[in-house]
């Protein structure tokens, strides 16, 4: 299961928190869900209220680009021409009310004109798995918001160069968050990533026919995946950035995790249902649904339990997870992912 489908930080699952933080200031019916398949049922039965029409199926994933111009089409196709935001479903943010403020602003941004907003953190640590958003000169205030103009966008970069960036200040972690007018975004689509929005205009003309779903299959197929902040924001010469400061992070890694999470006098964070015993353990984080988890005297550990299989590792090496992902399949052993 994705994690945005988990409810890894609280009670609910990270995509009923998404939604919950944008109502009322996007009604329900404003809101698509662009995934695949075999996660839509799920989707639709955690959000009843999102209407069925706006879970938009993939029939494959492809990077944010394409998913970004196939929401863009059904917006326009709804709405003409009004702003769209683009947020990833498995964000945490800590302060709701400072988190719509800053899209309020991006928002009013972006109805003043030709502009595509990004929403970039303050950078605390030189981290590798976040791209990098190099602040220009002041364009404008729009509620108490500077905003920005964009120098340069980074893709990940390697420790060194992270290192630099913060060195250098002026630097903020991308969100991965976008604000624009529908027009805006597919006009950003024609001019850097001509062959992708060819198929979009495809399936535009089959949008609403009994033609749509092999429209979308049909250019899906041939469509390289490309993200849309490497195909589009780093080529953009009309890119602004506000500062967001809400309390963000991007649930990347069970070290994030126990980054958000509440933690006891020792700095152990627990979550899920299961108990949880500590005699001189310290700064670990124990993910237990269902068994009693007892650390003794260790410290810096990450400790995941799930029905069939169990993950132990120490706390700064989760993104190595991945690795493990790799040698299960290359043995044959997918059951267990």
């Amino acid at each position: 299961m994705p994690k945005h489908l988990l409810n890894i930080i609280s009670a609910k699952t990270i995509i009923r928190e998404t939604v919950e933080r944008l109502i009322p200031f996007i009604p329900p019916k404003n809101i698509l869900i662009v995934t695949g398949q075999s996660h839509a049922d799920e989707l639709i039965s955690q959000l009843p209220e999102i209407p069925e029409e706006n879970i938009i199926i993939e029939p494959t994933g492809r990077n944010t680009a394409p998913c970004i111009g196939l929401a863009a089409l059904h917006v326009e196709k709804e709405t003409a021409n009004d702003v769209m935001i683009v947020l990833p479903a498995d964000h945490f943010i800590a302060d709701k009310d400072r988190f719509l403020h800053t899209l309020a602003a991006a928002v009013e941004t972006a109805r003043q004109g030709d502009h595509i907003i990004t929403i970039g953190i303050e950078p605390t640590a030189p981290e590798t798995g976040y791209g990098y958003i190099e602040q220009g000169s002041l364009k404008t205030t729009v509620r108490g918001e500077d905003i920005y103009e964009v120098r340069s966008i980074r893709e990940k970069p390697a420790s060194e160069q992270a290192r630099q960036f913060l060195q250098q200040g002026g630097f903020s972690w991308n969100s991965g968050i976008f604000i624009g007018n529908v027009s805006t975004m597919l006009c950003a689509l024609k001019q850097w990533l001509p062959a992708l929005y060819e198929g979009l205009c495809e399936i535009k003309n089959a949008l609403g026919t009994d033609r749509e779903k092999s429209a979308v299959d049909r250019v899906y197929r041939r469509t390289e995946p490309v993200s849309f902040d490497y195909g589009v924001m780093e080529k953009a010469d009309n890119a602004l950035i506000i500062r967001g400061d809400f309390g963000w992070c991007d649930v990347g890694s069970w070290d994030a995790l126990w980054e958000i999470s509440q933690k006891d006098t020792a700095g152990n964070a627990v979550t899920g249902t299961g108990t949880f015993v500590g005699l001189g353990a310290e700064n670990s984080l124990v993910y237990s649904p269902r068994k009693l988890v007892a650390l003794v005297g260790v410290t810096d550990l990450i400790v995941v339990e799930t029905e069939d299989a169990l993950l132990i590792c120490r706390r700064g090496a989760s993104q190595d997870v991945k690795n493990v992902v790799e040698k299960l399949e290359s043995k044959n052993m997918k059951a267990y992912l």
